[in-house]
């Protein structure tokens, strides 16, 4: 069974907020992107735990953390579910998905991802003015904080495993990467075989509708 071609103009947010539930997928421009296959335990153990510590430090402040899967607005033609985000606009925060840009947003990098992340995805967040962009990488340990400087991003500062990460954006916070970074190390030869056996990150024809007329 073929799946419909993409509109002439690219995929809209109409489009996208049609589409079945099966897998992960972001519109760059229009472009239906795939994003597969599913997390690893290093991804996972990193996101849940940057995810928790900005949970706590935020208690009772205006700001709010929130984590995929969910919805980013950019524009019409541009959707993306960062891994992790920051939202200080409650304006911003509707009941199915985050209207406009964030104002911190977190990727935590996968071997199908990091170059999607490291390109794309950055001049996305550029373009549309999030002030603040963390690349972690789980192994090896590293965060890069990045902080939009005009029409791009500069790196602020890059910590290290041992180091205890500050934050432009979100003024006291002192989070220590230790904590983070905090699960068993594989041997090498199988750090090589997971970047071996990933595929990067595909750009492919959206799923089936959910909605409307079937294809064939």
């Amino acid at each position: 069974m073929a799946q419909s071609p993409a509109p002439p103009l690219g995929y809209t947010w109409e489009d996208y907020r049609s589409w079945s539930d099966d897998g992960r997928w972001e519109l760059v421009g229009g472009e239906a992107v795939a994003r597969s296959p599913s997390p690893g335990f290093r991804h996972q153990a990193v996101t849940v735990a940057i995810t928790a510590a900005l949970a706590a430090f935020l208690k009772g402040q205006r700001c709010r953390v929130l984590a995929a899967p969910l919805d980013v607005k950019l524009s019409d033609v541009d959707v993306v579910q960062p891994d992790v985000l920051v939202v200080c606009d409650p304006r911003r925060i509707w009941e199915t998905h985050i209207e406009g840009p964030p104002d911190l947003v977190i990727e935590v990098a996968s071997p199908s991802t990091t170059v999607y992340d490291r390109t794309l995805k950055r001049e996305l967040y550029a373009r549309y003015g999030v002030r603040e962009y963390w690349l972690v990488t789980p192994y090896p340990h590293l965060v890069e904080v990045l902080l939009l400087d005009g029409d791009s991003y500069r790196v602020h500062k890059a910590y290290r495993r041992q180091d205890t990460l500050t934050s432009p954006t979100l003024a006291g916070l002192a989070l220590p990467l230790s904590g983070v970074f905090d699960f068993p190390i594989p041997d090498a030869d199988r750090i090589e075989e997971v970047h071996e056996e990933s595929p990067p990150c595909s750009r492919l024809p959206p799923p089936l509708r959910s909605r409307g007329a079937s294809v064939t």
